[in-house]
């Protein structure tokens, strides 16, 4: 399994001409770039979420995000804002400014033509086509440069679009919600609902952020979800189905395809019948052999997205885990037991004979929500 990419940056200190001191104040307008930057949630991929404030005078000036990848950087729409008062000024942004040409112009040239006197970074690029090149350019230009203030919380916030850089796939969350003895339904399968409104909610929020949400077969037939963020005022992400057999109903919820798109993966040459309305009801179908989670994350990748959401059932969510597929976990909990042999787990077989064998979460947190609990932490 692979680290977390949290842990895996280019050192601050390495690009920074002196050792790092900050203000109090330097931390809240870095926290303020940061909930400007979450205003684009899942709509930015492949791009990371920034945002950018610019201060004169113990004053704010100018505020921007980048709202979606083609669109002017955050620091530019904060340099527009600013007008004539960026002259002098400093600006702040959690991710070091681009010093290349893509489908924007640079941003180090546009900082260095508005005067600015100060850029103070939260963290440096990973992008190997920044990576330092836009700290050295502006500091060349003889601006004072300070990296890495509120780093840790700017290296969370764009986790997904670091590991993309660093490893060539989306950034996977498996999502469950199960009971106190860890039982994702009853033995008859009835599963809505195991946590609480709080909860639920917590979870159309985290929808939101994510470029898409996969489930199973199995979890169409007996929960037909609607894997939105139930919110017609947000962003909804792209909603994948895996199935191999394509034995699903022709009246899903997920083929109502107004509110969100549906993509279907499935085996070459599985039920052409069905496939045939799906497409007819505005749902994209793509046939790929073997189809398993690394090739379902690798073909996402191509397509350009950065943040999936497992929420799938057990079966699946085991294959996801063993393909390395799987870099955060999500595991609500509700204070309800159900029991039963066969009702079924968050999880299922992974060929684990001993306890020393399990995976171990990393950093892992908690925190309640009603009468439930969310833990999280990153895969070992």
């Amino acid at each position: 399994m692979e680290h977390s990419p949290v842990d895996a940056q280019p050192d601050a200190q390495s690009v920074s001409s002196a050792s790092p001191h900050w203000t109090p104040f330097d931390r809240t307008m870095m926290q303020r770039c940061i909930e400007l930057a979450r205003r684009a949630l899942g709509r930015t991929s492949p791009n990371p979420l920034v945002g950018s404030v610019i201060v004169r005078d113990g004053a704010i000036v100018g505020e921007g995000f980048h709202p979606g990848a083609g669109q002017p950087h955050a620091e530019i729409f904060a340099l527009r804002q600013a007008g004539d008062k960026s002259q002098g000024a400093t600006i702040y942004v959690n991710l070091e400014p681009c010093n290349h040409y893509g489908r924007t112009p640079p941003c180090t040239e546009a900082l260095i033509a508005a005067g600015v006197a100060k850029v103070v970074v939260g963290m440096v690029d990973p992008n190997p086509l920044v990576a330092g090149s836009g700290i050295e350019r502006i500091k060349k230009a003889g601006i004072e440069v300070v990296v890495g203030v509120e780093t840790e919380a700017c290296r969370q916030l764009n986790e997904a679009f670091i590991h993309r850089i660093l490893h060539k796939r989306p950034w996977g969350m498996l999502k469950y919600a199960m009971t106190l003895d860890g039982k994702i339904a009853t033995a008859s399968g009835h599963s809505a609902w195991v946590t609480g409104q709080e909860a639920r909610r917590y979870v159309h929020q985290l929808r939101t952020a994510c470029d898409a949400v996969i489930v199973g077969g199995n979890t169409v037939r007996l929960d037909n979800p609607h894997l939105t963020s139930h919110d017609t005022d947000t962003h909804n992400p792209l909603r994948v189905v895996m199935s191999r057999t394509l034995d699903l109903p022709i009246d899903a919820r997920l083929w109502e395809t107004a509110d969100a798109p549906t993509l279907v993966l499935t085996e070459i040459g599985a039920n052409p019948d069905l496939q045939h309305q799906l497409v007819n009801k505005g749902v994209e179908v793509i046939e790929m052999t073997p189809l398993t989670p690394a090739k379902a994350m690798a073909y996402l990748y191509d397509r350009q997205l950065s943040t999936v959401l497992w929420e799938c059932g057990g079966t699946l969510a085991a294959r996801a885990i063993a393909d390395g597929t799987v870099q955060k976990v999500l595991a609500f909990i509700a204070p309800k037991i159900v029991g039963g042999i066969t009702a079924p787990s968050p999880v299922g077989d992974l060929g684990l004979a001993r306890m020393t064998d399990a995976l171990t979460l990393e950093q892992v947190s908690w925190r309640q929500l009603g009468s439930d609990y969310v833990v999280e932490g990153y895969v070992s």
